[in-house]
């Protein structure tokens, strides 16, 4: 029983982006990590695709959603600043195969509060954008969790 945790991938600077920064999109090299993470979930089922509203976040999962034919359901709790303890309700409640995409800033709370909880880490505590943690589940309680590498 396994969920899947995302850092969306590499988007440009927001000192740069004239705009909104929750309009700002991903970069040519975002796009690139984007559909390697739909590549490295071949074969895995997928059954729903949840992501922080942000452009950035959206694109990340986008190709993954449409090669599923799933919708990507924007999702407040994953915003940037939000914080970390109803992404915790998320991952008790979601069905197997779920995949959430959030930022630099809620990831490493919410891994920091699994690990207060029990969770394993295995191997590196990658949090680098684009970088997909699988977390696998006992019931709703998640027991292990090992970084992706981004691609």
């Amino acid at each position: 029983m396994v969920l899947y945790l995302v850092r969306h991938a590499k988007a440009g600077s927001r000192w740069d982006f004239d705009g909104p920064d929750d309009e700002r999109p991903l970069t040519t090299e975002g796009r690139r990590q984007a559909a390697a993470i739909a590549d490295r979930l071949d074969g895995v089922t997928v059954t729903r695709v949840l992501s922080s509203p942000y452009r950035r976040c959206v694109q990340t999962v986008e190709p993954l959603a449409e090669r599923r034919g799933l919708a990507v359901e924007p999702t407040r709790a994953l915003a940037e600043g939000r914080p970390f303890e109803p992404v915790l309700g998320f991952l008790a409640d979601l069905a197997d195969g779920s995949v959430l995409c959030t930022h630099g800033d809620v990831l490493p709370d919410v891994l920091r509060a699994l690990a207060r909880r029990g969770m394993e880490v295995v191997g590196p505590d990658d949090q680098r954008k684009g970088v997909l943690w699988e977390l696998e589940r006992d019931g709703t309680e998640i027991v292990r969790g090992w970084a992706v590498p981004p691609p």
